[in-house]
Parts: structure tokens; sequence; C-alpha cells
């Protein structure tokens, strides 16, 4: 059994059954996982799922005030822009792109710590980054924590049900979870206080972070446009929160093969190219399971890639020192027309390029 196989902590129906092939859970016994991995008081190790789901509570009431209160077009118009694409596009620039995928590079720690809290703080890191890596070793596989073979609610709560990390690891695995985590700059615990947690993340250290994110950003919001303003952003931040969960299981054709001839050029997995998530996020799914670790994703002219464009431009203005950039290497390795050269500042490469 290699790292990656018991990285996460397997849940109570277990990942595949004797033959091998994945457990498929019913509705009933994924709500009861879910609710039972939420309860801190039948174990206190259960903290860091319990503060993801009551982060998105917390956010509920904001949205309601935006509807029933605050509702304006312009408002609207906020909201959408702040949920579907500022949010979207900086959870794949930070936590996919940087976080798991070390695509590119930061000059120093402030350009990390200004990239990281660009946005309000809504996933926590360590959820996202170790179970990606599960992800991508086991993509649409028994093990996969989002494997869309096991149905809507399989993918939509894996959070809480799948992605989590083992907490009986010895301190060799343990430490490697930290190293997976170490160029984040997200403080960990040690192997002992992992043991008292169960989590990486410290319970007091993030919950300050969380807290210190929100205020800040509320308070930015409030001076440009008021109370109004700041709960129609953080309500747009919940319904973020939730609609993001949903994302692996249309990303993987819902657990059917839905990839497309001279649009989906990745054949490991079900990953499909989708322009919705593509154009708002930068995540042209298909094109990343190829390439997992290009800072760029968007290869073809029409595949607007505006996660890129923010680690273009950072590179640009020496904040980013490098990265990788596999465009020429999937025009080469998979289509027989050259791309139409494009001026642009810097150099692109397959490999890292260090200003």
């Amino acid at each position: 059994m290699t790292f990656l196989d018991s990285v996460l902590e397997v849940p109570s129906y277990g990942w595949k059954d004797k033959t091998g092939m994945l457990i498929k859970p019913s509705p009933k016994q994924i709500i009861t996982e879910f609710f039972s991995r939420l309860n801190i008081f039948r174990d206190k190790k259960n903290w860091l799922s319990f503060m993801s789901w009551t982060m998105v509570l917390i956010l509920a009431p904001c949205l309601f005030l935006f509807i029933f209160k605050f509702f304006t077009y312009k408002l609207l118009i906020a909201a959408f822009v702040y949920s579907m694409i500022v949010l979207g596009t900086h959870g794949t620039i930070w936590h996919h792109r940087y976080c798991t995928h070390r695509a590119y590079k930061f000059r120093n720690g402030f350009w990390r710590f200004f990239t990281q809290n660009l946005t309000i703080k809504i996933i926590p890191e360590e959820i996202y980054v170790i179970s990606h890596h599960v992800h991508h070793a086991k993509s649409d596989q028994p093990g996969d924590p989002y494997n869309a073979t096991g149905g809507f609610l399989y993918c939509f709560l894996a959070d809480v049900n799948h992605q989590p990390i083992a907490r009986t690891m010895d301190a060799k695995d343990y430490g490697r979870c930290v190293k997976l985590m170490k160029h984040t700059g997200v403080d960990v615990n040690t192997f002992a206080q992992y043991q008292k947690y169960g989590t990486l993340a410290n319970p007091l250290r993030t919950v300050l972070s969380v807290v210190l994110s929100w205020s800040f950003w509320y308070f930015v919001f409030f001076l440009i446009g008021g109370h109004a303003l700041a709960c129609t952003l953080f309500g747009a931040a919940g319904v973020w929160a939730v609609g993001v969960r949903t994302f692996n299981y249309e990303g993987h054709g819902k657990g059917k093969d839905k990839r497309r001839e001279g649009i989906d050029y990745n054949r490991d997995d079900m990953s499909v190219n989708q322009a919705w998530p593509g154009i708002v996020a930068g995540e042209w799914h298909n094109n990343h399971h190829l390439y997992p670790k290009s800072a760029r994703s968007g290869f073809k002219p029409h595949q607007v890639d505006l996660a890129w464009y923010f680690i273009k431009t950072m590179n640009f203005f020496g904040a980013v020192s490098e990265y990788h950039d596999c465009k020429k290497r999937f025009y080469a390795e998979h289509l027989t027309v050259a791309p139409i050269p494009v001026p642009a500042i810097g150099v692109l490469a397959d490999e890292p390029v260090t200003i």
C-alpha cells in the first residue's frame, strides 16, 4: 500500500469491495456518514469539517439580507462577478495550481501571502490539497475522493466524507503530509498536536485566520458600498462555497464517458473540458488532467484562462519567479497545426522559467 492509498480517512462504507470495484453507497449511507463526521461532540477531530460547513451556514444570513433587503440589479451583477469569476479564478490560482500542483513559484513570502488572501477564506487548504493529490493518482478509480461514478452526493459531500486526512498516520506518513503543504506557508501541527486534533491545521490558528480574513474583507466592502455590498458579496461567497462542491461531478461527466474527439485529449480518465468553468475560472479540466503541473490550462485560442492571465501578469511584475506552461507541448503532442504566434511579454516554456 502506497502513501496515497492510506493518506485519507476511509469512510465507514469503504472505497472498494473485495473484487476491487468501487463501493457505491446509498444516499442514506452518504448522509449518515456526513453528519457523523460533522459531530464534534462524538469526536473533536471532526472540527475542521464542522468548521468548513459552519462557515457556509454563517454566510447564509448575508445571502438572505441581499435578497430580501438590499437587492438591486447592480448588486446582483456584483454578486455574480464575485462568486463566479473572482472566487472561482482565485480557487484555481491558489488552491489548484499553486497549493496542489506547484505550477509556479512566488518571488517571496509576501506575494504568496498577498495571493492567498485576495478573497475571503472559504476552503481550508488542507482539505483541498492532500485529497487532490489522491484524486489525480486515482482519478475515477476506487479511492478517488470525489469519484463521479459514485453519484452526485458522493462528490457533493466529499469534503466531509472522503477528503479529510487519515487520523492514525505514523510520524513518517504525517511528515509526508507536512511536506505536501510546506510551500503553501500554512502553519501545521506538530505530530503530537496532529494526534490530538486529527488534522494538519491547528484549530486556534485556523479559526483566527478566518476571523481576520472575514473582518478585513467585510470592512473593505463596507467602505466601498456599505452593508449592502458587504452582505451581497459575503452571501455570494456562500453560494460559491456550495456550488464549487458540485464541480468534480460535472467535470468528470457525471460518472459517464462524455469526452469528445478534438476537445478532450486526455484519455486516462473521464475529465472533460467545459466552457463555463473554463471561461469564469480557467478550469479547462481535461486539459488540466493532461498536464496537471501547467500554470495554464487554456491552450487553444478560444480557451479563456483568467487564472493564467493573473499568473503571467504577476510574473511580468516580478511577483512570480517561475512557472510551467505546457501550451507548446500540447500542440506538439496533440495537434498537427501549430498555434498562431501571439505577441507576449516574457518567455513561455514547457519547463520552469526563471527571471
